[in-house]
């Protein structure tokens, strides 16, 4: 074979070589963009939270209606007011309670003069009959002469106490017409601010009969004691009890977290249609270095903290998957599944126990499709947070 036919093959070799090579090179599995995490140490925290968004509660708040219906005719306060304990608030018209107030208020007086009236005749036949009975025992006048006297003392006596209970019947009567102005007017039952207002002086305002639900007059809220409430799993309540420690965040305040003290777990379970059955949690917050300024009715979330590790191996817990198992990110450009041992966990990270080591990476982007064991990566550096 000659030199020439023999490089000309050679060169054809190379031909098919690189043309292999480029149809490989074009087919070959490309890397998948993964997102990584580099294992670090800190702090783990097992806990639990509320299921639905649980709400900022006073610890006082009540809504005042009179006890009977009538015209609004003083409105002392108006919606926003800071009121004392014992402040007027409302005041139905209640001329015609006053007016009998007034009437009976007289009727005391006229009963008290009668008494006077009366026990003075009193006293004066009880000295009559003293004295009948002297001149009887000195035979002056007969036994019956003395018999009389006493009777008519006797007489005169029931009618002063009949006279002082008519005193005291008519004072019980002014009672009764004060305690009915009582049902016409709202004091503040507690220092606090008021809410709401439904009505307006000059309307007719009407209490709750039973069983019917209507609008209180007004709504009085002591924001100065607060606390938040949430429903919990019933799966969980087993799990809490007053003191632990727990953190709250409040829609209105994003991006912050408090931390309070839970101050009581119900004694029973909420069953409300169509949703999971409950235990309500009631929580209050530390004092905070800087007061924070909560609205009652604001939505709240609180997390319930179970246990709570420092310095600890941790893995990113979006990076588990079933039975304990993570992928690592290996020197050689592939991913490697291994399984590792965890303990305290939460939404956010789980403590590792063994299967990694600090500055190892594992993938947290396995819902991306070809994520698997021995798959070639590259790190998505584009979408790292």
């Amino acid at each position: 074979m000659s030199s020439t036919l023999m490089r000309r093959l050679l060169l054809a070799l190379l031909v098919v070589l690189l043309v292999v090579g480029v149809l490989w090179w074009a087919q070959r599995p490309k890397p998948i963009a993964v997102l990584l995490s580099t294992i670090d140490q800190g702090r783990v925290e097992a806990s639990i939270a509320n299921t639905r968004a649980g709400s900022v509660e006073a610890c006082q708040r009540t809504k005042l209606s009179a006890t009977m219906g009538g015209r609004i005719e003083v409105l002392a306060v108006k919606e926003g007011d800071r009121v004392k304990k014992g402040q007027l608030l409302m005041k139905l018209w209640n001329d015609d309670q006053q007016a009998q107030s007034a009437l009976a208020q007289a009727q005391v007086e006229t009963s008290r003069k009668r008494v006077a009236e009366i026990c003075t005749l009193a006293d004066n036949a009880e000295r009559e009959a003293q004295r009948q009975g002297a001149l009887r025992s000195q035979g002056f006048v007969s036994s019956a002469r003395e018999e009389q006297a006493r009777a008519e003392a006797q007489a005169k006596r029931a009618g002063c106490d009949a006279a002082k209970a008519d005193v005291a019947q008519a004072q019980v009567r002014v009672k009764a017409t004060r305690v009915e102005q009582s049902r016409t007017v709202l004091y503040a039952p507690f220092a606090g601010t008021i809410a709401k207002i439904v009505g307006e002086v000059g309307e007719y305002s009407t209490p709750s009969p039973p069983g019917v639900p209507t609008p209180p007059a007004i709504d009085l809220i002591d924001d100065t004691c607060l606390y938040v409430r949430a429903p919990m799993d019933e799966v969980d309540a087993p799990k809490v009890q007053p003191g632990q420690v727990v953190r709250i965040s409040f829609d209105a305040l994003p991006g912050q977290s408090f931390a309070g003290t839970l101050k009581r777990v119900a004694p029973y379970v909420s069953a409300v249609e169509k949703q999971a059955r409950t235990v309500d949690i009631e929580a209050t917050l530390d004092p905070q270095p800087k007061p924070v300024r909560l609205l009652v009715g604001y939505s709240a979330d609180v997390e319930v903290i179970l246990a709570l590790r420092e310095n600890v191996v941790r893995v990113p817990t979006s990076a588990l998957q079933e039975g304990g198992r993570v992928l690592v990110a290996g020197a050689d450009g592939t991913l490697e599944e291994r399984t590792v041992k965890v303990g305290l966990s939460n939404w956010e990270f789980a403590e590792v126990l063994e299967g990694l080591a600090v500055g190892e990476r594992v993938v947290t982007s396995l819902e991306r499709e070809g994520v698997k064991a021995g798959a070639a990566f590259v790190p998505d550096e584009k979408n790292r947070k």
